[in-house]
């Protein structure tokens, strides 16, 4: 497979000299986030910048397309995904309930890096691919124009693990999936860094008490803060 590099912010999205040394076809002047959502919508996987590290991304529902993330990865298929939204009416829409802390925690960290773990609505069209075949789903609303953008013209929610083989460091800049997995996605969507460079904390509100299985940048003394009020 060839992958594409494509410079975010440039209409004619050239690829960066410095990080991949060649050139892609000009892409007219549809932007990248434009060009990614085609991709998206018809089944391919694209990495992307968020505010903490790269996603690689495929529409929620689209269960081969996820498979694809699984294979460019090396992922072990028990492993779930979580799915980023551009916005809290996606995320009820995915959720079965939304407590009212959560929704609290919502308004106080979204967009940002809070990953939060809610039933899954069996409504919603989520694959067992994407939940390994559990009954939750982490939902995160990024703090990031590009993701945001590119959530936006994908038209649903993108299921979004770190753009890395399993097992590696999560990429934190275009160079790291490029030298992780060129030749095995469709897009990468070149951004520079990500500006946290950790991902997110994960929160599990599923059986009634605060659960963090992951801290990141938003930490337990900041959420019980938020949560006290």
């Amino acid at each position: 497979m060839e992958t594409r590099i494509l410079k975010y912010d440039q209409p004619e999205a050239e690829v960066s000299p410095a990080v991949a040394g060649v050139m892609t076809q000009p892409a007219g002047h549809r932007s990248p986030a434009r060009i990614a959502g085609e991709i998206l919508r018809n089944g391919g996987i694209v990495a992307f910048p968020t505010d903490t590290v790269y996603g690689l991304g495929a529409v929620y529902s689209d269960a081969q397309a996820v498979r694809k993330i699984f294979a460019a990865k090396g992922r072990p298929e028990n492993k779930p995904l979580s799915i980023l939204v551009s916005g809290p009416q996606q995320a009820e829409q995915l959720a079965l309930e939304v407590s009212p802390k959560a929704r609290k925690l919502m308004e106080a960290f979204w967009p940002g890096a809070l990953t939060i773990i809610f039933r899954r609505n069996p409504q919603a069209g989520i694959p067992e691919e994407v939940t390994a075949g559990g009954d939750t789903i982490g939902v995160r609303m990024p703090e990031s124009r590009a993701a945001l953008e590119v959530i936006r013209e994908a038209g649903a929610p993108v299921a979004a693990p770190s753009a890395n083989r399993s097992g590696k460091r999560s990429a934190a800049s275009a160079r790291d999936v490029i030298e992780d997995l060129d030749g095995r996605i469709d897009l990468i969507i070149d951004g520079g860094s990500c500006p946290v460079g950790i991902s997110s904390t994960v929160l599990d509100f599923t059986e009634g008490t605060i659960r963090i299985l992951r801290e990141g940048t938003i930490t337990r003394a900041m959420i019980e803060e938020v949560l006290a009020q």
